[in-house]
């Protein structure tokens, strides 16, 4: 497989696009979903949502072994619709938004890293899709 092939994940929030867009992008509801697993977590977040702006979250094990940041700069904002960006290693990410009366599906496409299994990424990402899911929906 080719570094120039994208993975995408999906998924469908119960509940209306103007909340996912608020939880998907205010730094106080980023700390409390974005996390692969329940021994991570994302003590800080920040979040500059215009072309142009960055955004930066820490990742960390909650027992303090491991940790790192996570930021970019965004190509693309459309308010409950689009956000795209890219990363400081130049791969891109871009998310669509589609309202369907109360739910929102949710399209996420990335470039994979080199370092490691896609499959590996793709169920890590996922994951994080998953938590944000279930942070909305709970």
């Amino acid at each position: 497989m080719g570094a120039s092939e994208k993975i995408t994940i999906q998924t469908t929030v119960q509940a209306p696009v103007e909340k996912v867009w608020a939880y998907w992008t205010e730094p106080n509801h980023i700390t409390k979903w974005n996390a692969a697993s329940d021994d991570w977590h994302t003590p800080f977040a920040e979040n500059d949502l215009r072309i142009g702006g960055k955004f930066l979250s820490r990742m960390e094990a909650k027992d303090g072994s491991f940790g790192f940041d996570f930021g970019g700069t965004y190509d693309e904002v459309k308010a409950n619709e689009v956000i795209a960006y890219s990363m400081e290693d130049g791969r891109t990410v871009s998310i669509t938004f589609k309202a369907n009366g109360d739910k929102t599906e949710i399209v996420e496409t990335f470039d994979p890293d080199s370092e490691n299994p896609v499959d590996m990424q793709r169920q890590g990402w996922q994951a994080i899709l998953d938590r944000f899911k279930s942070y909305v929906e709970n």
